[in-house]
């Protein structure tokens, strides 16, 4: 089992960072910077 978690948490990062770049999509008005620093930060955490 141990030699999935790689693929199961570079799938799950895949799928939250898609959501990441959606949202931002839907909202445009906020700065790019603002929105790579909160996508990276939920993300490290």
């Amino acid at each position: 089992m141990r030699q999935f978690y790689p693929i199961i948490l570079l799938t799950i990062s895949n799928i939250f960072m898609t959501f990441a770049w959606y949202g931002h999509l839907k909202f445009k008005s906020t700065a790019l910077w603002m929105v790579i620093l909160a996508s990276w930060g939920i993300a490290f955490f």
